[in-house]
């Protein structure tokens, strides 16, 4: 397969599919909408689950994993969450096949296996994991309940786009109970925080908190928290989202826990989840034309070595070298990759971890260790240099502190520059059509105009951001007043 891709300018979104494909990630599979992610792609998004369960762990949640199929009568329990994905839901209705008597080799559902009651195949975990609840709990003793499950889920897309929106993805869930309304908004904020500190600080990505509107928020929640992050083409990407639920799921399910004056009351909940989606947003985030640039921190592989050698015996003397090079990056808890596979030349191999993206490249000839150097390129911004063997573990560990830092650096300068504030209707819909990003504008507060404004635009309201400063202005639309700026974006 030829590695050239399609370049951004000529097509953004040929380039992405283009880069999944090529750098190894994933790959189409035979189920419409399903991908197969490959091992590299699974590396990555092991090294993020890793993380993100370390966090979570620090903040006292435990993990559990619940069926991945739910009665249909549960799933209706909460109605505002079943309406919600219902167009999404698909439904398991027999348990058996059978020989095809006029077709010879073929099988056929077998109608006298037909179930008893349809099972979902879980697009969220909600409905299941309220009812199991309601047999954990009884006293205000038995709470809270820090519980997450990291699973896969079925919502049945139609158009759908590998990691970005596929009919099936990985990802975690987190459900927990409370005593009071008061922590269940403290958990629902907490969880926003850990989201946020894991996409900026791991991924490298500067993100935008804040609160969806009634419009956008998840079905059944009162509130829904998220955070928005800026791709390098100006559309927005919602990389996470907590929710507050209130009893809502307590009341449809009947659960109900005695306080510590042995009074009834139902119980508070929140969810909160990230997908393999973040992987659509480091890609869209920081890659290049040549392909991807991942942040040291998550990247599978942060370094490799390429021996550049002619002969068998050179060959030995530099394997020699570079396993002394390797002992020391692993000693730092460096992820390094010797490639001496001989199928390939060196210049193939740079191309091949170019577009791989992995953050630093170390070339070693026999040359090299005669001058006690060795060769080491910077992925992010293709710097080359001759660097002493001398201290050689430690520079590149600091090199991959400070690509990272300069990643992030980078990500926040575009995002601030592609946020922009305005204050009236031609010059919001120039900017959506010219520049991009994030527009910063008065909305009256109702669904009525975000509707329209969507309709006309294809923008929607991303977030209402966190400690928004509250000014007086008029709506862009429609002239009525309004009490403080929200974030428009078209997103993914």
């Amino acid at each position: 397969m030829s590695k050239e891709l399609t370049t951004r300018a000529e097509d953004y979104s040929q380039w992405y599919n283009d880069l999944v494909l090529k750098s190894g990630l994933a790959d189409h599979s035979s189920v419409r909408g399903c991908m197969v992610i490959k091992p590299y792609g699974f590396a990555l998004w092991e090294n993020m689950r890793d993380q993100l369960d370390k966090m979570f762990k620090e903040t006292g949640h435990v993990n559990a994993y619940f069926p991945l199929f739910v009665p249909k009568s549960l799933f209706e329990a909460e109605e505002k969450n079943a309406e919600g994905f219902a167009k999404e839901c698909a439904i398991v209705t027999h348990y058996r096949l059978k020989a095809d008597p006029n077709n010879k080799g073929k099988l056929m559902v077998d109608p006298d296996a037909k179930l008893e009651e349809e099972l979902i195949i879980r697009p969220t975990s909600e409905a299941i994991i309220w009812n199991t609840y309601k047999g954990w709990i009884q006293s205000y003793r038995d709470l809270p309940i820090l519980i997450n499950q990291w699973a896969n889920v079925v919502r049945w897309e139609m158009r759908t786009r590998l990691f970005l929106r596929t009919a099936e993805f990985l990802w975690q869930e987190g459900h927990t109970a409370h005593a009071t309304k008061q922590e269940a908004v403290e958990e629902t904020e907490r969880m926003l925080d850990v989201y946020a500190d894991f996409v900026e600080e791991y991924m490298a990505v500067p993100v935008i908190k804040g609160i969806k509107t009634p419009n956008e928020r998840f079905a059944g929640a009162e509130e829904t928290y998220c955070i928005e992050a800026m791709m390098q083409d100006g559309k927005a990407l919602q990389a996470g989202t907590s929710h507050f639920l209130g009893q809502n799921f307590a009341k449809a399910f009947d659960v109900k826990f005695s306080d510590k004056n042995n009074t009834l009351d139902y119980v508070w909940a929140t969810s909160w989840g990230v997908s393999t989606r973040l992987i659509g947003a480091l890609i869209m985030a920081h890659s290049d034309d040549q392909g991807l640039i991942m942040p040291p921190k998550i990247a599978p592989i942060q370094v490799v070595i390429v021996p550049v050698y002619k002969g068998e015996e050179s060959k030995a003397v530099i394997d020699e070298k570079a396993q002394g090079i390797i002992n020391e990056l692993k000693a730092l808890g460096i992820r390094v990759k010797y490639d001496n596979n001989d199928n390939s030349r060196p210049g193939w191999k740079f191309a091949e971890y170019e577009l791989k993206g992995v953050p630093v490249r170390i070339a070693l000839g026999l040359r090299d260790i005669e001058n006690n150097v060795v060769e080491l390129a910077r992925r992010d911004t293709k710097e080359k240099k001759s660097q002493s063997m001398d201290g050689l573990a430690a520079y590149v560990n600091q090199l991959l502190a400070d690509i990272q830092q300069q990643m992030y650096d980078k990500a926040v300068a575009f995002q601030t520059e592609h946020t922009t504030a305005c204050d009236s209707w031609d010059e919001f819909v120039k900017l959506l059509d010219e520049k991009g990003g994030f527009v910063s504008a008065h909305w009256d507060g109702t669904a009525e105009t975000e509707e329209k404004i969507k309709e006309q635009t294809k923008a929607t309201i991303r977030c209402i951001p966190l400690n928004n400063v509250q000014e007086s202005g008029s709506c862009i639309l429609t002239g009525k007043p309004s009490t403080q700026r929200v974030l428009f974006a078209r997103a993914y």
